[in-house]
């Protein structure tokens, strides 16, 4: 388990959503990747969890993730916005046939998007200056969208640890909030 990750997080968010019949997908910055590990290393995870993205590099969350350029050249990757943005945009790149693989039905867009964003440390954003610790947490369903700010501290693993237990902290509310 990841350092920092409360104890079953991940196994309750996989779960829940297994209960629920929501589809789960990941888009990850500073996390790169750690969120998606989290969750497959929940037994049964591929009933619950699409995929994921990791876009570390700036262009990457425009190109695959469909992030507005132009608010990535204003404001950088380090923001609500670009969250939010990258949670929606995680959703439809992982968008299946609703009749599986192979199925010739259009693709179902995943339930709910989770994305990180943030700055590890232990220097600052090079683009805003943003300091080590500012983090965003994107949420996109059918719901809507919210991004979760964290003003975390500690060194770069800690703070990475600590974003993928908000991040499923989130989830969970998330998949909660559904009927």
């Amino acid at each position: 388990m990841t350092r920092g990750v409360e104890d079953g997080l991940a196994a309750q968010v996989i779960r829940l959503a297994t209960e629920r019949g929501a589809r789960l997908a990941v888009a990850e910055s500073l996390t790169g990747g750690m969120l998606a590990a989290e969750l497959v290393s929940v037994p049964g995870a591929s009933l619950a969890f699409s995929g994921g993205i990791v876009a570390y590099d700036t262009a990457l969350k425009h190109s695959l993730l469909h992030v507005d350029v132009r608010l990535l050249a204003e404001r950088g990757p380090v923001d609500a916005e670009v969250a939010r943005q990258m949670a929606r945009g995680v959703r439809l790149a992982c968008a299946v046939p609703a009749s599986g693989v192979g199925g010739e039905a259009e693709s179902t867009p995943a339930d709910i998007g989770i994305a990180t964003t943030g700055v590890a440390g232990p220097d600052p954003d090079p683009q805003t200056g943003q300091p080590a610790g500012t983090v965003w947490v994107g949420v996109s369903s059918s719901g809507g969208e919210r991004a979760v700010e964290l003003a975390l501290s500690g060194d770069r693993a800690g703070i990475r640890a600590e974003t993928v237990a908000a991040a499923l902290r989130a989830a969970l509310e998330e998949i909660s909030a559904r009927t």
